[in-house]
């Protein structure tokens, strides 16, 4: 096993864990119906959704800057773990802003935006430090593909910023920009992502 592979092998454990932390925050209060209970948890449906979609977007396109990376080194392997563990992280704040969604709390939006602009930041490095110079990219590396990625990370963390300090304004307007990241990912990835 090459240590691409093992990188690989290593984040997609990281990923499916923080994926399935997600959904055990999603849960019924034990107060009133079952109706009223499902009803009233529709804070955890929401920030669950954000937050998976988010992490599933981030792992699709993981994927694909692993389908243009031809070696590691220590200084690699560093900035993807300190990229895991914000992963890892992740299912904190989203708990904390499904608990605390109904009241609009900005310091919920804001401490979920933090996480998120943070991983953004790591992304960024994580790929940049391949890019750069080509010192960690394979010879047959698709140029399209790279520029796409490129073109794709360099707003990242800068859009997540936004929506972080929209959170100061009102919690509802972050979360919404947080929805929107997401979409934006969505299609922004189908532009550079293939299947390899």
């Amino acid at each position: 096993m090459d240590g691409t592979t093992r990188l690989e092998t290593f984040s997609d454990g990281v990923f499916a864990i923080a994926a399935t932390l997600l959904i055990l925050d999603v849960r019924l209060s034990g107060h009133g119906s079952v109706s009223h209970q499902l009803t009233h948890a529709w804070p955890s449906y929401a920030a669950y959704a954000i937050s998976f979609a988010t992490l599933g977007i981030v792992w699709v396109n993981h994927h694909t800057v692993f389908s243009q990376i031809g070696r590691v080194d220590r200084t690699f392997l560093f900035i993807n773990v300190l990229f895991l563990m914000v992963i890892a992280f992740s299912p904190f704040p989203t708990r904390v802003l499904a608990e605390h969604l109904r009241e609009g709390s900005k310091a919920a939006a804001f401490a979920y935006g933090l996480t998120y602009t943070a991983m953004a930041v790591c992304y960024g490095m994580l790929w940049f430090y391949a890019a750069i110079g080509r010192r960690l990219i394979a010879d047959d590396a698709d140029q399209r593909t790279v520029s796409g990625i490129s073109r794709s990370f360099r707003p990242g963390w800068i859009i997540y910023t936004l929506a972080t300090l929209s959170s100061l304004i009102a919690a509802w307007l972050a979360v919404g920009l947080y929805a929107a990241i997401a979409l934006f990912y969505v299609l922004e990835s189908s532009l550079f992502g293939r299947d390899s």
